[in-house]
């Protein structure tokens, strides 16, 4: 039975029970009207932590001082700076970011170690840490912080990206809110973003980690942009416990905060695309009738990452041979006899060759926002969504000269 999950206007990380948030201008941003840089989330309580970071081999120290931190499962804090990755600068990144935790830790009056760090911006440059301890005090946190947070980590975003949901539990109404960030060198495997999950829910360390690991394979890492990784991507779920109830460690309440948890990621991770970089079309590629879901996800991937594909949507062309291109290199287990191709509902293809179908009609349909490919393997009962976004020559643009 699904979960009743509610969805709660404008919240963020601090809709759930017992979190404070907030964000500051330090000078890490070139200034402007309401630009703000550096935030903190707080939860009142010692929280239940769980963690997801970059599988890239170049890592942010940020992301390695984190990693060793979520690994004892509990914390009370989370900093985060944009403007400056703390990427490939060395032996002083980490020297950086533990100072950068440690000021934090000292403004809200917990232990340094309770708090981890997240960084996103240019890679190669030193945090400048003469800044941060400058203005990191400044930081008000409170219950209505969260905009402030979520604006605090923006890069190349074009708005801030949160979100919150309720879901009852066990008689319990818990809430699950979110903040991310990212617009650009986004895919599968997490990208340049960041993301921090809040929950009044108790839930077991290991339930959590479980959890997480789960939402985020089915949010974070079933999304494209541009094909690139990035040294810093981190997600981030904090648990406190404030509305009470049973610790959850699966079961039936499990099952329901994982739907809800779920529905949270890919809320904030389908944000992320439709705010690509250049970006005007939100893509999202459904594969269903796969005989196991790691084929369904492969070839989900594979049509939403691949550059043809990108290109065809933004020149609103129903060239569908791509779409076949793309799902047969994917490594999934299919029979190209099998395959039916649908483009916002309109079947284009049956048993792996075109059929009759309007053209002009298939053209107008993807002149919107959305466009929606569905992929039916017809070889078993898995299925599975990935996001990506047109390619544009907005994108070329604004990345041909990122740092100048």
């Amino acid at each position: 039975m699904a979960a009743m999950i509610e969805l709660i206007q404008g919240g963020g990380v601090t809709s759930a029970k017992g979190f404070k948030a907030g964000g500051t201008y330090a000078g890490l941003k070139t200034p402007s009207e309401g630009i703000l840089d550096l935030g903190i989330i707080l939860s009142d309580d010692p929280a239940t932590i769980a963690a997801v970071f970059t599988s890239n081999k170049v890592v942010s120290p940020s992301v390695t001082l984190s990693r060793k931190r979520a690994k004892k499962g509990t914390g009370r804090a989370v900093v985060a700076n944009s403007g400056c990755a703390n990427c490939a600068v060395g032996a002083q990144g980490l020297k950086d970011a533990t100072e950068m935790a440690a000021l934090a830790a000292s403004h809200v009056d917990v232990a340094p170690e309770d708090v981890l760090v997240c960084s996103t911006g240019m890679i190669g440059v030193e945090l400048p840490m003469a800044l941060i301890r400058q203005n990191l005090g400044n930081i008000k946190l409170d219950g209505k912080g969260g905009n402030d947070f979520a604006r605090s980590i923006m890069t190349t975003d074009s708005h801030p990206k949160q979100f919150a949901a309720s879901v009852e539990i066990s008689g319990k109404k818990v809430t699950i809110g979110g903040a991310a960030k990212g617009a650009g060198m986004i895919h599968p495997n997490m990208a340049t973003m960041l993301g921090f999950v809040t929950t009044d829910a108790d839930l077991d360390p290991a339930y959590a980690q479980t959890a997480l690991k789960q939402a985020v394979d089915d949010s974070f890492n079933m999304i494209d942009v541009d094909g690139d990784q990035s040294t810093n991507d981190t997600v981030i779920l904090m648990a406190n416990g404030a509305r009470g109830g049973t610790k959850i460690a699966g079961g039936a309440d499990g099952a329901a905060f994982q739907e809800a948890l779920t529905y949270v990621c890919q809320a904030l991770a389908k944000e992320l695309v439709r705010d690509a970089e250049g970006a005007q079309r939100l893509i999202e590629v459904v594969v269903d009738g796969a005989k196991a879901k790691k084929d369904a996800r492969l070839a989900a991937r594979s049509v939403a990452a691949s550059l043809l594909v990108k290109t065809m949507v933004h020149g609103r062309d129903p060239n569908w041979g791509r779409i076949m291109m793309a799902v047969g290199k994917s490594g999934a287990n299919l029979d190209e006899s099998k395959i039916d191709i649908y483009v916002n509902g309109i079947q284009i293809v049956h048993n792996g060759i075109s059929i009759p179908y309007s053209r002009d009609a298939v053209v107008s349909s993807m002149s919107g926002d959305n466009v929606t490919f569905q992929i039916t393997l017809n070889q078993g009962k898995e299925s599975a969504t990935a996001w990506g976004c047109d390619l544009t020559e907005a994108y070329i643009i604004e990345n041909s000269a990122y740092s100048t």
